[in-house]
């Protein structure tokens, strides 16, 4: 009895140690790395802060317990630590645990507070002393994000400012950026990224898509943050606008490739901890201050037609528009629609036989009107091509030897594809 009694002033007193020792760090201005390492001395742990995704904020963890959770599939490939396979209860590594503790505050989700043990089992009393902690994060994360929320309306405005054209001369636009921590004397592409609507199963409210919003911009600015600290990214409230940078010089369009995709896919890690899916237009390079408005209406037009033409999840890269880019320059979606009707007739329909019909045609198009390789591409037999060819003519005109009608319906074709 003397010993059970010992054990527990002894837990008593650590968990009373560690609440001193954070209420000290928060008083003293410290930070989420400050009480991840508190809490790692006091209960001989490692910690992690993580967003509600697990997107890793702080951290007081060996490379050895690292490599542990690495090797129990805990972490994905860009760093993200699954959370969602954590849950709420205990989950082993090797030999020891890892718990998983929501940090929240006035029933907001704020962080997750991960704690590691590689040879043992988190007690009772540990689990008692983190929830001590995530108290105390609370109150720390509460106090930052007010402060973020200000910043980040003020970096967002200068942006917006900066694409209006109305951001003062480029020496002042310059100076106030290096305020902000961020270099815009260097090439850029533009990167404008939107989360995907939701789907017809799902009607979240307008607080979840708010957190959503929040969460996706958080993970862009730390994501560019790790590949350099300066680049811009900024929250634009249904969009992220972010300006990654290339090498001085460097017009390859491989390269800039590289970099966007390797950027959008640590943003994404596996999809996992609740992320959304979302779409990308990206920019010409922008050499000059004076390219950027441009190139921000580049990558806005980029984002809007590739959802359109690709569906949901796409990346698209303004040069690679093609026709598509002339199209979208046209305001008016009445005229669009008034000259696909105009050309199409009853394929403009949105019925069954005219969607199968537009199918063959666009076929057609893309093999030259050669109706052996068309009817082998759908699976048709020549003669039922052929009945198809006769009736799409009957229809539209002669496409078979008209290149300039052939042309009108080849854009028509294209206009519904965008403007639907």
């Amino acid at each position: 009895m003397l010993i059970v009694a010992d054990d527990a002033s002894a837990a008593l007193a650590r968990v009373d140690a560690l609440h001193t020792g954070l209420t000290t760090i928060v008083l003293e201005g410290g930070n989420l790395d400050g009480i991840a390492a508190e809490v790692a001395r006091v209960l001989e742990v490692g910690v992690l802060f993580t967003s509600t995704d697990g997107r890793e904020r702080a951290a007081a963890l060996t490379p050895e317990l690292r490599t542990q959770l690495m090797s129990d599939d805990l972490l994905d490939p860009t760093g993200r630590l699954r959370v969602e396979r954590i849950g709420n209860d205990a989950v082993s590594v090797g030999p020891g645990e890892v718990r998983c503790l929501r940090v929240a505050a006035g029933g907001v989700d704020l962080a997750r507070l991960v704690c590691v043990r590689s040879a043992a089992a988190i007690s009772s009393d540990d689990v008692h002393a983190l929830e001590r902690a995530a108290a105390v994060a609370a109150l720390l994360i509460t106090r930052e994000e007010a402060v973020i929320a200000v910043e980040n309306k003020y970096r967002g405005d200068f942006l917006r400012d900066l694409f209006l054209r109305r951001a003062g001369h480029e020496e002042y636009v310059a100076e106030h950026a290096d305020t902000f921590g961020w270099d815009l004397r260097r090439p850029v592409v533009v990167v404008a990224a939107e989360i995907d609507p939701p789907g017809a199963d799902e009607d979240p409210s307008r607080a979840q898509r708010r957190q959503w919003q929040e969460r996706f911009a958080a993970a862009w600015q730390q994501v560019s943050g790790n590949l350099d600290s300066g680049i811009p990214s900024a929250d634009f409230s249904s969009e992220v606008v972010t300006l990654l940078p290339l090498a001085d010089g460097d017009d390859d369009p491989v390269a800039g490739d590289r970099v966007v995709r390797r950027t959008v896919t640590a943003v994404s890690g596996d999809r996992g901890g609740g992320r959304r899916p979302f779409s990308v237009g990206v920019s010409r390079v922008a050499h000059s201050l004076d390219e950027l408005p441009e190139a921000y209406v580049q990558a806005r037009r980029a984002v809007e037609v590739g959802r359109r033409v690709n569906g949901g999840g796409s990346i698209t890269f303004f040069d690679q528009l093609g026709l598509h880019r002339l199209i979208a320059l046209i305001p008016d979606a009445g005229e669009l629609r008034s000259f696909v009707r105009d050309v199409l007739g009853p394929l403009a329909e949105p019925t069954e036989e005219a969607v199968d019909l537009r199918e063959t045609l666009q076929v057609l198009l893309d093999t030259n009107f050669n109706v052996a390789e068309a009817a082998r591409l759908q699976f048709f037999h020549y003669n039922t091509m052929r009945y198809r060819v006769g009736k799409l003519e009957r229809l539209l005109g002669p496409l078979s030897n008209d290149p300039h009608l052939r042309l009108d319906v080849a854009v028509a074709l294209r206009v519904l594809e965008i403007a639907g």
